[in-house]
């Protein structure tokens, strides 16, 4: 219907660009931020275990309660609302390992930058999201430390200014897609730390990654996982 409105406009190219948009920008984002985010839990069990048990006080929820299935039917907007600390966890992961690391614009009209930088139309202008995450005189001295804590304040989760974590972009271009990607997340990452436990197989294996349009493990990470401390498995994840 709509390419009968608009045949220009709505034709085969816009909507290969609008599925292109969605594989990369509403998946591959999401899902190597959730791998960056449980590794990081590995790393650091004793943030695990606070994750953990704030699902289980907001759910109201048991260690051997409800099936899988009934415990994500009943995670509602409130419960993700109450969320603060998971909500930091994924924050701290993004500040540290952005699922975008490389971003930038196409100067469209000669400019100039607040420091006096000239700008031509057609300038490329790059910023280093991964590097900015870890700058000291931005974070502090401990800005290469996951700590969650740092985005909370009596317990409630403090957002940033977008242009100090710029995992998202910011200003008018900012991603349309930010809530959405929380919610999906921090669904997921409730499930999964509801029922199981997380360590890596092997703790002596450094990580390391490639530098795409999406911040991905170049390594294959082995993680094992327990099932409410009773069956074990080792998984191998690569983003």
């Amino acid at each position: 219907m709509e390419s009968k409105k608009d045949p220009e406009g709505m034709n085969d190219q816009y909507l290969r660009d609008i599925i292109l948009s969605f594989m990369i920008a509403g998946k591959d984002t999401s899902a190597n931020t959730l791998s960056w985010f449980f590794y990081m839990l590995c790393k650091n069990p004793l943030i695990q275990e606070k994750v953990a048990q704030e699902v289980r006080e907001v759910t109201s929820t048991q260690e051997n309660g409800a099936s899988v299935n009934d415990f994500v039917t009943s995670i509602s907007e409130e419960v993700l609302e109450k969320m603060h600390y998971l909500h930091s966890a994924l924050t701290e992961t993004l500040r540290l390992y952005p699922a975008v690391p490389v971003d930038g614009r196409c100067v469209e009209t000669d400019d100039t930058l607040p420091d006096g930088f000239k700008l031509k139309k057609g300038d490329g202008v790059y910023y280093i999201s991964y590097a900015m995450g870890r700058m000291q005189y931005i974070w502090g001295d401990d800005a290469e430390d996951y700590r969650p804590e740092r985005w909370l304040n009596n317990g409630i989760f403090q957002p940033e200014s977008p242009f100090k974590f710029i995992a998202f972009h910011a200003g008018p271009r900012i991603c349309l897609g930010k809530d959405f990607a929380y919610r999906q997340m921090k669904i997921m990452a409730m499930a999964l730390l509801r029922f199981f436990r997380f360590k890596l197989a092997d703790e002596t294996k450094n990580v390391t990654y490639r530098t795409m349009f999406t911040h991905c493990t170049l390594t294959e990470v082995f993680i094992s996982v327990q099932f409410q401390g009773q069956v074990s498995l080792v998984l191998k994840c690569k983003s």
